[in-house]
C-alpha cells in the first residue's frame, strides 16, 4: 500500500517571523485521521527569519532529528549543551524522562530553512541526551547515505528506536532502489527537484507512505533530493 501526499495539501502557517509547513498533526493544526504515520509524529518544514527562533520549552519522550537545509540552527539546553549546527549537519535529541531547549536562527541576516522530525521512542523514561552529526554530502550521489540510525555507528547519528534515516541526490535521469523490508513502512520527502516513485509523480515537498511495498523506485526528472525514513 502506498500512498502520496501533495506539497499543498500540508498545514500552512505564517506568523512573520515563522513561516512553515506541517505533514502532521501539530500544535493548534488538529486532524485525528492524520496524527502519526508507524512510529512517526511530526514533519515540520519551518523557515525561521534572522535573529529569531524558538525560547526555551519542554519536551519528554520522544526522539527529535532536525536537519539543516539553509542557514545556522543554535542550540541551547539545561544539560548545558550549546551547539550550532549547519547545513550539511542534523542535529538528534532525546528527550526522555524529561528535558528543556531552545533553537534559534544563529544567523542576524540570513533566514534558515529545516526539517523538524519527531518519533516516539521504543521505551519512555530514556536518559535525555544531545548530539551533532555531519555528513559526507559527496556520499549522496545516486545513492542513500543513512545518516541516523539505532546503532549510531558508521557515521551516523543514534536513536532509540528501530528505524533508519537516509538521504540521497539522485541526478536527472538516473534510478534509485530502496528494498523495504517486510512488515516495515517508509515515508519518503522530496525535499527538492522531481521524480516518479513507484510510478507515482512528485515534485518537491511532495510525500508518500508505504506500507509493505517491497521495493521503492525514484526515476529522476531532474536533479532531486530526496528522505527516506524506514520504520517498523
Amino acid at each position: 500500500m502506498i500512498k502520496r501526499y501533495p506539497a499543498n495539501e500540508r498545514n500552512f502557517f505564517d506568523i512573520g517571523w515563522l513561516r512553515g509547513s506541517r505533514s502532521f498533526s501539530f500544535g493548534d493544526y488538529y486532524d485525528p485521521d492524520n496524527a502519526q504515520f508507524g512510529v512517526m509524529r511530526v514533519c515540520n518544514e519551518d523557515e525561521i527569519a534572522p535573529g529569531r527562533g524558538f525560547g526555551a520549552h519542554p519536551h519528554s519522550d520522544m526522539e527529535i532529528v532536525t536537519i539543516v537545509l539553509k542557514g545556522r540552527l543554535k542550540h541551547e539546553d539545561n544539560l548545558g549543551n550549546m551547539e550550532v549546527t549547519s547545513a550539511g549537519e542534523i542535529q538528534r535529541m532525546t528527550a526522555g524522562s524529561g528535558i528543556v531547549h531552545a533553537e534559534y536562527n544563529d544567523s542576524d541576516t540570513e533566514e534558515g530553512h529545516f526539517l523538524q522530525l519527531w518519533f516516539m521512542p521504543r521505551e519512555r523514561g530514556l536518559t535525555p541526551s544531545y548530539e551533532v552529526h555531519r555528513y559526507d554530502q559527496e556520499k549522496l550521489v545516486n545513492a542513500f547515505l543513512p545518516i541516523v540510525t539505532p546503532e549510531g555507528t558508521n557515521g551516523t547519528a543514534m536513536i532509540h528506536q528501530d528505524m533508519s534515516i537516509h538521504l540521497g541526490r539522485v541526478e536527472a535521469g538516473k534510478r534509485l532502489y530502496y528494498s523495504q523490508k517486510a512488515g516495515r513502512r517508509v515515508f519518503l520527502m522530496l525535499i527538492e527537484g522531481a521524480a516518479d516513485v513507484n510510478n507515482l509523480n512528485m515534485v518537491a515537498k511532495d510525500s508518500l507512505r508505504a506500507e509493505f511495498e517491497p521495493e521503492i523506485l525514484i526515476k529522476a526528472k531532474e536533479d532531486t533530493f530526496v528522505m527516506l525514513i524506514d520504520m517498523p
